[in-house]
């Protein structure tokens, strides 16, 4: 198993930017793709970006290309999100989730694909 913790979440204006950070613990951290998910009030948990274990292959929600970066350091067990040019859109809790890798040959996006979740960390993007 491995265990998912999220930082760097806070209240930010619209423009400015924001880098989440996901540390793991547990089973080796490159045994698993990781994805960031966000889920807003009175809305379905939506698929934000994810890595595959080697960080060669990235996949990102149209909502979020080309202002989101998603990356990993294998030796220190932590996913990042980078996070610019925010909007109040993107106002959501925001989590960390771990697959195995062995399991998909590509970055999955649903919710059901990830065994493991983290708490989540919420970011706040005002106008």
């Amino acid at each position: 198993q491995v265990q998912l913790v999220e930082s760097g979440g806070g209240l930010v204006q619209a423009g400015d930017s924001l880098r989440l950070s996901c540390a793991a613990s547990g089973r080796t951290f490159s045994s698993y793709d990781m994805g960031w998910f966000r889920q807003a009030p009175g809305k379905e948990r939506e698929f934000v970006a994810g890595i595959k274990w080697s960080g060669r292959l990235t996949n990102y929600a149209d909502s979020v290309k080309g202002r989101f970066t998603i990356s990993r350091d294998n030796a220190k067990n932590t996913v990042y999100l980078q996070m610019n040019s925010l909007k109040p859109e993107d106002t959501a809790v925001y989590y960390c989730a771990a697959t195995l890798r062995i399991l998909h040959t590509i970055v999955v996006v649903n919710v059901g694909e990830y065994n493991y979740w983290g708490q989540g960390t919420q970011v706040t993007v005002s106008s």
